[in-house]
């Protein structure tokens, strides 16, 4: 299925979670087209405890085994209010986690 959805749909990018175990592993990146992005959804926003920078590189970097650095990119896995009644996470863990994810960005990507 990764291959068709990532081969077959007209898209710039693909924003895909990967904030838990649940999500899987890396290895459909390997059918990401040249050109396209990944958007790696990697922190997530379903409670405020901070993931490590030094853990979201990791996962960054086995990424990359599968897709090039430069077509991926981070982001939290989805908004912060992705029920009615949104997440019960606390608005300053809401700007860590977004802090996070601009630093490891800049760190990784420059």
């Amino acid at each position: 299925m990764a291959e068709a959805l990532l081969k077959e749909m007209n898209l710039d990018a693909y924003f895909m979670e990967y904030d838990d175990d649940r999500s899987g592993d890396f290895k459909p990146l390997r059918y990401l087209p040249k050109g396209k992005t990944v958007v790696l959804g990697l922190v997530t926003t379903k409670f405020g405890a901070l993931e490590s920078k030094d853990a979201l590189k990791r996962r960054i970097e086995e990424a990359a085994k599968y897709a090039p650095m430069e077509q991926l990119a981070l982001s939290p896995q989805c908004g912060f209010s992705s029920t009615v009644h949104g997440n019960n996470i606390a608005v300053e863990d809401q700007r860590n986690k977004l802090r996070l994810v601009v630093e490891t960005a800049q760190e990784m990507w420059g």
